[in-house]
């Protein structure tokens, strides 16, 4: 099964936090508060955060951490390799496990590029802002015809 691990989790949520107070720096601590999550967690995704040049970070007694970059900048992507590191979807599509898996993948290989790159584009179109602002996940058709549906629905249900 492919899934993103619950400290990436963490991350959209701080993110998240960060992005509420508007570019305004905010401890650990506070944004632990705000978040939900234990201090400690929330130090050691910043930690991350800031490594891929994510946030920013300000030391000193107001000191903490804010967005470096505005929301819609920040792909899906950027945060889970920020967190979990390069995606690949098998060892031998990642060419640091080359060695250890030999010859006997060699032939999938091209396949499997296929679906990591498959996989990479669809987490580099969706942005933080696409996550924190729910309605721009859904076509503008798939809403109108939602629309459409409640409203054919709601005169059947009041008579």
């Amino acid at each position: 099964m492919l899934r993103l691990n619950r400290m990436t989790d963490y991350a959209i949520i701080v993110l998240g936090a960060l992005a509420y107070r508007h570019g305004k720096t905010m401890a650990t601590g506070h944004l632990a508060v705000l978040t939900g999550l234990t201090q400690p967690t929330v130090a050691k995704v910043s930690k991350l955060l800031l490594a891929a040049d994510l946030v920013e970070t300000q030391r000193g007694v107001r000191g903490g951490y804010r967005l470096d970059k505005a929301l819609a900048h920040i792909s899906l992507i950027d945060v889970v390799e920020a967190v979990e590191g390069p995606i690949t979807v098998s060892d031998c599509v990642d060419d640091s496990h080359a060695s250890q898996t030999g010859r006997c993948c060699c032939f999938m290989r091209n396949h499997l590029d296929h679906v990591n790159l498959a996989i990479r584009k669809a987490l580099t179109e969706v942005t933080l802002e696409d996550l924190t602002t729910p309605p721009k996940l859904f076509s503008v058709a798939e809403a109108s015809s939602s629309i459409e549906k409640n409203q054919q629905l709601t005169p059947q249900q009041s008579a």
